[in-house]
């Protein structure tokens, strides 16, 4: 019997995250491609196309990670479920918000499956491309991806698929994410969302709250001898994410008499309401905490949306595949939000016990001019980026190294590779009988 060989290392942070899925892949080439993919996502690369990443992890040709996403007999579905998994039990029982949002890329011609001219909400107006609804969930002030279902046109659908729409693909996010024991202490989403009756009456029947933006013509069935008012205008102070505050306004809209559903107007100027600062909403909340100033910053973590999921697009690369078969673009969108994940764990946020050893080594990390102290997402990824760029630069300068040898310069990069390898990062602990075997390479 052959016996398997180990994978290749690459970056001692990221074989520890990537280890968790290790048993999911039946062969060690693909094991490592996901690696890579991963590495590849995280770099400072413009574009994360296969060839480019291929380049900067030190790959002759990007064949193995072309063969990962179109060929390697691994499974979507359980990977994401072990994402899921991942995410649970580092939540540990803890409650999340969490964010339903659609996205949409640009997409030429009709030859990439369920692309179409529709709606793309990120350029707001109708254009040829594929939409995808999305779900994030927030805990404190970090963001994770949870799940993602591409929307099928119905002139695009393929013999025995059903047309389900964009309100129904939210509604099943929803229910498997309950069914699978993430415990939802509220749900935001946009006015797409708000003005459906159907979705906002399937979050009650799941009893979650909720808080929806709507339309400002949004109507509410009144009898004829009653009027529309509102209460005063209350100050108070909307808190963002990275600790800062900004004066902003809440007034109550009252339709007759208050009703189960509440409404209200969030603006910064009260006088002028103005477009692009002022917000119609509809919230569904226990008394205790529907409560103007709390109406005012739990809406406001619904910007994380756009926050977060424009990290996976820029940063991480979501419409950079260039693959036309969804089978192989749900493989993409999954290793992107398992990266996104695991830039997500690294130092705190989630992850709030520190390896043993590395406070030292981080506090040598922390002197590097470019380190960035916030422990905001973006702070994250580019600290993390800042680790791997000697490994990324080494892979890329490599070729040359092998025309031209500069033995000092090699030696050099080694030892400041090794050192930075000793950050360990996030690690899942794994007992020793789960380790998984793969066939031979």
């Amino acid at each position: 019997m052959v016996e398997p060989r180990a994978p290749v290392s690459t970056v001692t942070f990221i074989d520890n995250y990537c280890t968790v899925y290790r048993d999911l892949f039946v062969d060690v080439r693909s094991f490592e491609a996901f690696k890579y993919l991963h590495l590849g996502m995280i770099s400072d690369l413009p574009r994360k196309s296969l060839p480019a990443i291929a380049c900067a992890v030190g790959l002759s040709s990007d064949q193995v990670l072309h063969h990962c996403l179109t060929e390697s007999p691994w499974s979507v579905a359980a990977l994401q479920k072990r994402r899921l998994e991942l995410i649970l039990q580092q939540l540990n029982d803890r409650t999340i918000t969490l964010v339903i949002d659609e996205t949409g890329d640009r997409k030429k011609g009709n030859t990439t499956d369920y692309v179409a001219r529709q709606y793309i909400g990120n350029i707001g107006k109708i254009e040829n491309g594929i939409v995808s609804v999305n779900a994030y969930g927030i805990v404190g002030q970090l963001t994770f991806p949870l799940l993602f279902k591409v929307f099928k046109p119905k002139h695009r659908l393929k013999p025995g698929e059903v047309y389900q729409t964009k309100l129904q693909l939210a509604q099943s996010i929803i229910q498997e994410l309950v069914t699978f024991g993430f415990t939802i202490e509220l749900v935001l989403a946009d006015s797409f969302y708000g003005e459906s009756s159907a979705f906002v009456s399937s979050l009650d029947a799941l009893h979650l709250p909720w808080i929806m933006a709507i339309r400002s013509n949004h109507g509410v069935w009144m009898p004829n001898d009653v009027e529309v008012t509102t209460s005063k205008w209350q100050r108070f102070e909307r808190v963002f994410s990275n600790g800062t505050t900004e004066e902003r306004y809440i007034q109550e809209v009252i339709f007759g008499r208050r009703f189960k559903h509440r409404y209200w107007t969030l603006t910064n100027n009260p006088a002028e309401l103005p477009d692009n600062s002022t917000w119609f909403v509809m919230s569904h909340l226990d008394e205790q905490r529907d409560h103007f100033d709390q109406i005012g910053n739990l809406y406001g973590l619904r910007t994380w949306v756009e926050y977060g999921f424009k990290q996976c697009k820029d940063k991480l690369g979501w419409a950079d595949y260039r693959v036309t078969h969804y089978a192989q673009i749900e493989r993409w969108w999954e290793i992107v939000s398992s990266a996104y994940l695991m830039v997500s764990l690294q130092f705190d946020g989630l992850n709030s016990c520190p390896n043993d050893g590395e406070e030292p080594l981080l506090e040598k990390f922390c002197s590097h001019s470019c380190w960035q102290s916030s422990s905001s997402w973006t702070s994250r990824f580019h600290n993390l980026q800042l680790i791997i760029q000697p490994y990324i630069y080494f892979c890329i300068l490599k070729p040359w190294l092998s025309v031209c040898a500069v033995p000092a310069l090699e030696q050099g990069f080694s030892c400041l590779i090794r050192l930075l390898n000793q950050f360990s990062g996030w690690q899942h602990r794994i007992a020793a009988n789960e380790s998984s075997p793969f066939s031979s390479a």
